[in-house]
This record gives C-alpha cells, structure tokens and sequence, in this order.
C-alpha cells in the first residue's frame, strides 16, 4: 500500500489516494493516447507544479497537448477559412488544432495537425494536409514545427511574464508565457519559436533580435514547462476559446485541482471524476491519471460493477472485493495503481456514483479481505454460471485463495426474464421466436413435438435467444405459419446463453493468431475434449486437431467472443449416434434423411432434420455445418461471482459470509 501517496505536490489532499490513468502509452502493460486533453470545471481551479508555481483556471474549459513535431498549416485574421479548412482536417488521421493570437496588434489563427512522433512523419503529413486543405491555404504553405525554442526572460510572477510577451507581440514575434514545471524561484517564462532544426532556431534567433534589440535569448534544452496558449478550437461553428497547455519537457508533471464538484474529461466520455488530475508526457504520449481518494473512487467502482438496486449486503461484498484488488495492485501500471476500464475495475467518475453504493462503501470503510497476512487479489466476474473456475481453467495456476466452489446464486441473474422457444420452420430454418410473440397449437409431431405460430405480422425469428439490433434475423414469420418447437430456454443472460450459430469460416478468422497449433483452413468439427474441475474448456478440438491455447481463458476470444468458458459446442450439420456396440458414429444433415420417433421411422421435411436423444431433447440438424455455443456463466468465473453474492444476498447470507465463500481461507480484516 505504500505506492498510494499524495504527490507532493498536492499536500491539501488528505487521506490515501489512488491513481487511477485514464490515458497513457504504457507499451504491452497498456495503452490508451489522444493528442487532446478537454478539462472542464463548473468553478475555480488550479494547475499547480511541482515546483509550487501555480496558475488560478476560471470556471470553463482547459485543453492540454503534447509538445512535438507538428505541421502549421496555414496563419490567416479570417478564422471561417481556418475553421473550413479544420473541418476537412477533422476526418482524417491529421487531426486538427487552432489557436489564436495577436501579432502587430492583430487577432491571428493559427491551424496546427499531430503531433508526430518523428520529424520524417511530420514531413509526410504536409503533402496530405496541402491536398486535404488546398482550398483554404491561400498560397500558404504547410511546414514542419518542432519543440526547440529561445527563451527570452524568466519571471516571478504570471504579470510579468505577460507584459514581456505583450511586448513580444505587438513586434512581430509570436511569444508564449510558460508555467515552469521544476526547480527555481522563477516560477514563469516567456518562450519563443517552434523549430523542428538547430538552423532554423538559430535564423529565428537573428529575426527575434532584428525585431527586439533589447532582448536576450537563450536556448531552451528540455526544460519541463506549460506552454500557455489559446485555443480557438473548441468549436469549428463559432469562435469558442479556452487556455491550451502545451506539457514540454521528458519529466514534466502538472496537477489540475479541482474545487470539489469534479473535473469533466471531455474525451472520456464526458464524464465528471472526483479529486485532481495528474498530466504528463510518458513515451512521447500525453498521459492523464487521476489521483482521488481511495473511497470515493470505489463510490464510482462499486456503482460501475453492480447494480444499486441488489441487496446492501452484495453492494458490501463488491465494496471489499474492489478494495482488496486495488490496494493488492502496488504500482503495477508505473505512473498508476490502477486503469479506468475493466482491465483494473470499471471506473466510470461520479456519474456510476449512488446513494447505496456510498453507504455500503462507507460502512465497509478500511474494510479488505486478507490471507496469510496479505492484502489477495480480489478478483471477480460477473457470473460463475453455477461454479466458480478452478485457476487451472484460467490462468493455469494451481488452487488456495481461489478454487472451484458451487455458486447457486448466479441464477438471479435470470429472474424476471423472457422465455424463448426455439423452433424449427418448414423451410429447415431454425432460430428463436419470444414467448411474447408465440401461439401455441394443439397439435404435435409424430414424435410428440408442440407446433406454434406467431401472433403477429413479420415476427422475427433470432439466431439466438435474444433481440441483437445489429443481427439480422434467420427468418421472418406470419400468423398462420406453423414451426416445430424444440425446446423452451431461457433469454440469454449473464447465467445462460447461446452464442453464433458461426460459420466454419468465421471460426477460422477468430482463431487466427490466438492458438499455438496452425489453424486447418476448414472446420468439419469441433468439440471440447478436456474440462477443468468445474467444467470449463481446458481443449478444443477441431477436426480432431487440438487448438491449444497459452491461457485456457483464452477460448473466450479465440472462439467468436464467448462469455465463458463454461460452454457446450453444438454442431448444426451432424449429430453422433451410438451404436449398439458401443462405439459412436457422426452422420450429417441431408434432405429426406430418417428419424427415428416414437411413432416410427420417417423423414424429415425441407432441409433439416430432427434429431432426439433418449431424454426426449430435440435438435434440428440442417445440410450446413454452423457451430452454435451453448454456456454459462459471464467472465474468467474465478474468484467472486457478482451475480452469485446478489443471489446469496437475497437469501440472507451477510457480506463477510459471502465473501468467505468466495475466497477460501480468507479473513476480513480493517486496515
């Protein structure tokens, strides 16, 4: 827990903190960039440096970027032709930027497009901004800018400063005040140029001594700082502008205060986050990071995680749960403990926040779960499907904290929700039609099968037992037409579900890359031939060939996007039987094929065929091979299963009770 301090320069905060990076390229460990930061505050706040320097925000909107290579595009007084030519930018991967000024006692815009990271792709940029924006240019030229710049002066006060680069200005010379971020008791300074080379800084030195014998300037190498622009951007319809902060420097560091109604991260969906917000430069990226107290964030978490309306005593058990497995995190993210997505544990700012969720937060205050005198990683998921997951089934480890455990709450996660009948048509179609919409008719198969219609016009048929706005239905049907019903399940949900039906092409591509065995070019058959204790997939077999992967869990994505692990494989082309010496067969689908039913042999009509197991569970077999996954549960299944604490909690069982359950051998101990 040492690694959540304060920075030393934000001493008001009291209490433990996390920080929490919203954006930063951190290589393989993780990796979210924009070359725009948009703050935004509904009262006064601050950055302040961590050399005590610091710059009073009114209430609005900041933007930070990056300093690098960049290409200027144009410099015009007229901002719709800037504002057009931002517009044509906007689409493209040369994103751009604009801001204001005033030179010679005249109001400027300046369109910017990067950064880039080299000074070559920068040189590339320019020919696509000159084409996308030739309209607008004007004769302009687009050129490559760069990060090296003259300083003219250095002062003890943001006045001063100003009034240097006022002077500046009204000369020609487009100057910048600068928030310096380390070291000496002059906390500003006023900056110079932008070069990409040591040539043009040094003709730039001749133009700025030509234009203002009376200043000395001297290189600026590397020096952490905020450059102190205007942005003009913020609206390509009207002139809306805000102070733009342009971080400099490989160790800047800067801190935004906020004043306690939250700082909004426009690029982070809007969303308004308690505490302040650390920006830097890490790996030539901007980087955010969001230092708040340990509490609150876990406000938003808990919120994120669950619902607000379960039981308070689930709410409690993800409280603790998402304690533990922040303060277990150290500094694993180096400038952070944890990220804001469900790489770490969703964090979603104040908007996730609620009554519930902060009572149960506080009465669980300090409160982590502990074994062998150890903060664990409290991991969870969402729903175990009936049994926790062995570590075994997920990342290949062996049992202790977390073992396989019946998880009968997870149950909850369908109470309330639609039955579906999946049905065959005439046409060998089969897919899902809601109860909602069905009718049932008192006549049956010859196998004893229900029959049904529809009590609507183009009632939808779904591939799976679910409504998937993005999924174009297998069939539609009318009032009138009759389809055969198979069985009866549940509405996919986090418990039960039913994936694909895919295709063995779609398979193909999903598996690419992910196995550590070659992938056939064509899948005939596919099934699970090893299982953890709790029943997960350890191996999938297609074509007799083992897709082995380097983390079982890793099926979830090799397969199409899977819940779980915890799955069934069913192919739609064949059907084994097993013959009276024991041994198996595989037979496929074909028009005319028999089926034995109850009544005697028949055969099937259209292009599918039924087939029925001893225990009376009928599928439709069709001519082609598609692959339809049948599974519980939703996550890796290890550790705590959210849906199983709710169902736990509806049965009586308090937080600490639940939360033993989960992770064996653990105490709940207040830190």
């Amino acid at each position: 827990m040492g690694c959540l301090q304060v920075p030393a320069y934000a001493a008001g905060n009291d209490g433990q903190t996390i920080r929490v990076a919203m954006f930063a390229n951190l290589g393989s460990t993780y990796k979210s960039t924009t070359p725009l930061i948009t703050l935004e505050s509904t009262g006064q706040w601050s950055i302040q440096s961590e050399s005590g320097a610091n710059v009073s925000l009114p209430a609005g909107q900041v933007r930070f970027s990056a300093d690098g290579f960049r290409v200027k595009v144009l410099e015009t007084a007229d901002f719709k032709a800037a504002s057009a030519a931002a517009k044509l930018l906007q689409p493209t991967a040369d994103k751009p930027l604009l801001f204001t000024t005033s030179l010679n006692g005249n109001v400027i815009y300046q369109l910017y497009t990067g950064n880039y990271a080299t000074e070559a792709l920068a040189g590339q940029a320019v020919t696509r901004v000159q084409k996308v924006a030739a309209a607008q240019l004007a004769g302009q030229k687009p050129a490559v800018t760069g990060s090296k710049r003259l300083s003219a002066g250095t002062y003890g006060s943001m006045q001063e400063a100003e009034a240097a680069q006022a002077s500046l200005l009204s000369a020609g010379v487009n100057a910048y005040p600068v928030l310096q971020l380390s070291g000496g008791s002059q906390a500003y300074a006023v900056w110079v140029g932008e070069a990409s080379t040591e040539a043009e800084l040094s003709t730039l030195k001749k133009s700025v001594e030509a234009k203002s014998p009376g200043v000395t300037l001297s290189p600026v190498n590397n020096s952490a700082g905020l450059i102190i622009r205007q942005d003009a951007g913020l609206s390509t319809d009207a002139l809306k502008t805000a102070p733009h902060y342009t971080i400099t420097g490989t160790e800047s560091k800067a801190l935004v205060q906020g004043n306690g109604n939250g700082i909004k991260v426009v690029e982070r969906s809007q969303r308004t986050y308690r505490g302040d917000m650390e920006i830097s430069i890490v790996s030539g990226d901007l980087a955010l990071v969001n230092v708040v107290p340990l509490e609150q964030y876990l406000y938003s978490v808990v919120g994120a995680e669950v619902y607000s309306s379960w039981p308070a005593e689930a709410l409690k058990v993800q409280a603790v749960a998402a304690r533990s497995y922040a303060l277990q995190q150290g500094e694993r993210f180096k400038i952070a403990n944890v990220v804001d997505t469900t790489l770490s544990q969703a964090y979603n700012g104040i908007g996730s926040e609620n009554d519930k969720v902060t009572s149960a937060v506080d009465a669980t205050a300090g409160e982590v779960v502990k074994s062998g005198g150890k903060i664990i990683e409290a991991v969870f998921s969402s729903n175990a499907g009936g049994q926790t997951a062995h570590p075994s089934e997920v990342w290949n480890g062996g049992a202790g904290v977390f073992t396989n455990v019946v998880s009968s709450g997870d149950t909850s996660a369908q109470a309330g929700l639609h039955t579906w009948y999946h049905v065959l048509l005439g046409t060998g179609v089969s897919g899902y039609i809601r109860e909602d919409n069905i009718k049932e008719l008192t006549t049956k198969t010859n196998a004893g099968l229900a029959k049904v219609t529809v009590t609507a016009q183009n009632t939808n048929v779904r591939p799976i037992p679910l409504i998937q706005s993005t999924v174009e239905p297998v069939a539609k049907m009318n009032p009138g037409n009759e389809a055969v019903v198979l069985a009866k399940v549940a509405q996919s949900n986090d418990y039960a579900w039913v994936r694909g039906p895919f295709t063995s092409a779609q398979l193909v591509k999903s598996l690419q890359g992910k196995t550590t065995a070659s992938v056939p070019a064509s899948i005939s058959t596919l099934e699970v031939t090893k299982r953890g204790p709790s029943g997960r997939a350890l191996e999938v077999t297609a074509n007799g060939q083992a897709m082995t992967v380097k983390y079982a869990d890793t099926y979830r994505s090799a397969l199409g996007g899977l819940p779980s692990t915890l799955f069934d494989i069913a192919g739609t082309g064949s059907y084994t039987v097993l013959g009276a010496d024991g041994k198996t067969a595989s037979k496929t689908g074909s028009n005319g094929a028999f089926v034995l039913s109850s009544s005697g042999a028949g055969t099937s009509s259209g292009n599918a065929l039924v087939v029925m197991s001893g225990d009376g569970q009928a599928r439709a077999v069709t001519q082609g091979q598609t692959f339809t996954f049948i599974g519980q549960g939703n996550g890796h299944g290890l550790g705590l299963s959210q849906w199983g604490a709710k169902g736990m909690a509806d049965e009586g069982y308090d937080y600490q009770a639940i939360l033993k359950h989960y992770y064996q051998n653990a105490t709940i101990v207040k830190e």
